[in-house]
């Protein structure tokens, strides 16, 4: 927030209420089981982003999954490892596989040509 304006959000919850993915064939043929919590989009404001915007919106978001009794999260940011073109931020609505990796998440598998699935375990509060 910046005073009452929003900048940035992070979308989370669960497979059931938030059922949509890019790629679902493909991730539903190779899934081992559904999360507890998704975290399928995050949100800044183009006037805040490279503030790390992205990172308190994905952290707050782990903190309410917590404070809501944890459990496996997933994301599906984009993988920019060995993509050698930059990308526009205004692409990057799912966050990058770094910071998510930066922030305790790990690797599970490629998820369509340029994200992936990552997770990690939200512990209760």
């Amino acid at each position: 927030m910046d005073g009452d304006e929003a900048i940035g959000w992070a979308e989370y919850g669960t497979p059931t209420e938030l059922p949509t993915l890019h790629h679902r064939k493909q991730y539903d043929a190779e899934k081992e089981r559904d999360p507890d919590y998704r975290i399928t989009c995050v949100f800044v404001d183009r006037r805040y982003r490279r503030r790390g915007v992205t990172e308190i919106a994905i952290r707050g978001a782990l903190d309410l999954i917590a404070q809501a009794g944890g459990g496996v999260v997933e994301a599906y940011p984009h993988d920019l490892t060995n993509q050698t073109k930059k990308m526009s931020s205004s692409f990057l609505y799912h966050g990058t596989r770094r910071l998510y990796e930066r922030l305790g998440f790990s690797y599970v598998r490629p998820k369509g040509v340029k994200n992936c699935v990552l997770s990690i375990e939200a512990a209760t509060r």
